[in-house]
């Protein structure tokens, strides 16, 4: 299970202060009058960035893990909330989604890159959709990056709402949230649909 790591550390300044080492859970999320065996259980690396490493504890009780996500890191999936972003402000300002993927990404070929893209937006407008519900400060707000940058004045939107959602990152999907990826929608069958086979013998009436 993810949990907030709140610091306003920069993933290069967290990489070299080595950060993973002073964060700290006092308490099992599990248990927090205590009695079970919570206790801290070292570290992972992520793939990327190159160096970062988290920090985690385990409940032997609960049989749950628990780590500690900073702020300036996506949840599950790699990279940086201000990547994120940038690739969101790219797909936003260009004229189409093919002409920012030229831009984005040029080591994969475009339908992957497109892929790449769009399941980056996907999420991120659904959490910023969920948001304006949620938070009544930001229900002047579009869901774009573009229109949360606007009304809160910022610069940088998503680090800015790991802070200002922090109550909600249990809701929200990724990369700002640690909740589960959402659902799409399962086409209903046609009731009408014919069956697969041979058409039946024509009937006189």
């Amino acid at each position: 299970m993810q949990l907030r790591y709140a610091t306003n550390l920069a993933v290069d300044q967290y990489i070299d202060q080595k950060a993973w080492e002073d964060a700290k859970l006092t308490h099992c999320p599990l248990h927090p009058k205590g009695g079970c065996r919570f206790a801290r259980h070292g570290t992972y690396a992520r793939k990327f960035p190159d160096g970062v490493k988290i920090a985690r504890w385990y409940c032997p009780d609960g049989s749950v893990t628990f780590s500690l996500l900073p702020d300036c890191l996506c949840s599950r999936m790699p990279g940086t909330l201000i990547e994120v972003e940038e690739v969101i402000n790219q797909m936003e300002s260009a004229p189409s989604q093919e002409a920012a993927a030229e831009n984005i990404r040029l080591d994969i070929n475009l339908p992957g890159a497109l892929r790449w893209m769009r399941r980056r937006l996907f999420l991120t407008r659904i959490t910023l959709m969920m948001l304006i519900d949620l938070v009544a400060s930001l229900g002047d707000c579009q869901p774009t990056v573009s229109s949360f940058r606007s009304v809160l004045g910022i610069e940088l939107v998503l680090p800015r709402l790991r802070t200002l959602a922090s109550s909600y990152l249990d809701i929200l999907p990724p990369p700002l949230g640690f909740g589960p990826h959402p659902r799409t929608k399962k086409v209903k069958k046609n009731h009408f649909q014919h069956k697969t086979g041979t058409d039946p013998p024509y009937k006189k009436g």
